[in-house]
């Protein structure tokens, strides 16, 4: 028996999310046979409608054309790969800021190529946190790669907060210096908001400065901090729709939470445009149960809160997207050694989520990509004054 079946370009296959790579595919079911209609050559057949009969005469064809469908397929679910049929898209951020970087490595380009100074980014490194040193080695390295410049200046935990913000007030004055961060936590006997104001806005990457957070809060283009950036950069690349959702934020903090539910409530018609969703947000006072009572009815969870395993798969629709913010370092019984989690449940909310972002590899890799976009942004703004 001949089972057929036509795939049209621009539709989607029955339980697929995604769009077809643009191929009008016509699969015969006869073992594993598959044949591309693009290539039969029979002028007498419809397009759309070829088979290929009798299959004995195009068995070689068939193999070759099969090969070339599992290399498109493979392409497809490159950026977005799901471990069973059943579970959850997850959006792998590594893939996602691989397309950030070529497009910053373009820009990067041409701005040399225009006669324009290289992006510079500067960082100031307060103490000896072990977390922060990875951090920050982690965004020089990537500025590197993306042909970016970049200069760290350290200073120890006893730094007065007087020194730290002269420090500051020199960078700023520096006409190399594209953008400046300060690596946070800093020393409790130093005041994060005067230092975080003390940077100039136009040179403030992380988004920090009152001013920024004043015009996001306006929807008027500004630095986006970092992270809130990467969630609302990997929202619209994975094709997840906004407008109308309803949305849980879990977790105020305002360099993340805060920042994320303006990004996602706000006019996608105005001049920095939102998700145009509806959004709750939850925090450290909003009861267990009232919390599962709010994501049980979100479309999208942003789970910010930083608490290990805060969403499980009790509170979540079916079909909705996760995406995991928190980064906690966990000490594992068996291994004795410290590993990565998220504030969400990944094993059991995946197979009831629609997407939902691993960590780590989510929102990690996400936000230095955009820490590197806020650079050459920075760089392209000082070119305008």
């Amino acid at each position: 028996m001949m089972v057929l079946m036509v795939i049209k370009k621009g539709t989607k296959s029955p339980g697929s999310t995604d769009e077809h790579l643009g191929k009008e595919l016509t699969l015969v079911a006869t073992g594993t046979e598959l044949v591309n209609d693009r290539h039969d050559q029979d002028p007498t057949r419809s397009r759309e409608h070829r088979i290929c009969s009798p299959l004995t005469a195009h068995f070689h064809c068939c193999r070759a054309k099969l090969r070339m469908h599992r290399k498109y397929e493979s392409q497809r679910r490159h950026l977005y790969h799901s471990a069973r049929r059943h579970s959850a898209v997850v959006i792998s951020g590594t893939e996602l800021a691989r397309q950030i970087h070529r497009e910053i490595q373009r820009d990067v380009e041409e701005l040399v190529a225009h006669g324009n100074m290289r992006p510079h980014l500067g960082v100031i490194l307060v103490g000896d946190d072990p977390a922060s040193h990875t951090y920050v080695k982690n965004k020089t390295r990537a500025a590197t790669i993306l042909g970016i410049s970049s200069d760290t200046v350290v200073r120890p935990s006893s730094v007065s907060q007087e020194e730290l913000l002269e420090l500051i007030d020199e960078m700023n004055r520096d006409w190399r210096v594209s953008g400046l961060l300060v690596q946070l936590p800093l020393p409790e006997h130093i005041n994060e908001r005067a230092v975080c104001n003390a940077i100039a806005p136009e040179k403030d990457v992380d988004g920090f400065h009152i001013v920024n957070i004043g015009k996001l809060c306006l929807d008027q283009r500004s630095m986006v901090p970092a992270t809130p950036a990467a969630v609302w950069e990997m929202i619209k690349r994975a094709g997840i729709e906004t407008v109308g959702k309803n949305v849980l934020v879990a977790g105020r903090s305002k360099n993340v939470g805060m920042p994320i539910a303006m990004l996602l409530h706000t006019d996608r018609n105005h001049e920095r445009p939102g998700g145009d969703a509806t959004v709750t947000i939850a925090h450290r006072c909003t009861p267990r149960d009232q919390l599962k009572k709010l994501t049980i009815l979100a479309d999208i969870i942003i789970a910010a809160a930083g608490v290990p395993g805060l969403i499980t798969a009790d509170m979540v629709k079916k079909g909705a997207a996760v995406i995991d913010v928190g980064i906690n370092r966990n000490l594992d019984q068996h291994t004795g050694k410290v590993r990565l989690i998220g504030d969400v449940d990944f094993e059991g909310v995946k197979e009831k989520a629609g997407f939902i972002t691993p960590v780590p590899g989510g929102v990690g890799p996400m936000t230095v990509a955009m820490l590197m976009k806020n650079t050459v942004t920075a760089a392209r703004n000082a070119l305008m004054h």
